[in-house]
């Protein structure tokens, strides 16, 4: 019988001394408990896979020095999902501004030379607001599979902007996914979409 492995679930097993969480084939394991699991280091047994491959071709990746890490993370599931990748940098954990490397990613997108664009700076806020400053770039940060997949199916973001402080590793890919496998919609947001363009050509005419 499928069942759903939760955070609390891992917890309560924790709890009673086990070291290991067993799943079967069909079990469904949250990213939330996976990444508890990393956090107790414990073992699972027979782990359901994550990601799976998409029809995406190239993706733009970009980050602070405090997403350096997951960005290199998800540089590995992206591969794993047969994208190709261009990455802007930083290429290490020295500090740095976040505006230089949302706008990089940004400007692949926007020039066409990238399908959609990744940033990842501490809370996914701040490379969000930089790249949004770009008319064409809807960037959104993403911070659960409901918000990744609306932003695709409704809003037809380009460019996803993830938190490093604020997720996990583990809800990072699972949130990837979600976007990677999303398309627009279309019909009623494009006619919203259509609005937020007007309003962009309106305010760029005056300045």
């Amino acid at each position: 019988m499928k069942k759903v492995i939760t955070d609390r679930y891992v917890r309560d097993v924790y709890k009673s001394g086990s070291r290991k969480i067993e799943i079967g084939s069909e079990d469904i394991l949250t990213p939330l408990a996976k990444d508890t699991i990393n956090d107790l280091r414990m073992s699972v047994v027979e782990p359901a896979k994550l990601v799976s491959r998409t029809d995406a071709g190239v993706v733009a990746i970009g980050s602070d020095h405090t997403g350096f890490k997951l960005k290199e993370i998800l540089k590995n599931t992206l591969q794993n999902m047969g994208i190709k990748i261009i990455d802007v940098g930083t290429f290490g954990e020295d500090s740095c501004d976040y505006p230089d490397f949302a706008v990089k990613v940004a400007n692949k997108v926007i020039t066409g030379k990238a399908e959609f664009g990744i940033m990842l700076d501490a809370t996914g806020i701040p490379s969000a607001i930089t790249a949004n400053k770009i008319p064409g770039i809807r960037a959104a940060t993403c911070y659960n599979e409901f918000t990744a997949w609306s932003a695709r199916n409704h809003n037809n973001a380009n460019l996803m902007v993830l938190g490093a402080k604020t997720i996990g590793e583990e809800s990072a890919k699972s949130i990837l996914n979600k976007w990677m496998n999303t398309k627009f919609e279309g019909g009623r947001h494009q006619n919203r979409l259509d609005k937020i363009t007007m309003i962009e050509k309106q305010f760029s005419k005056n300045t």
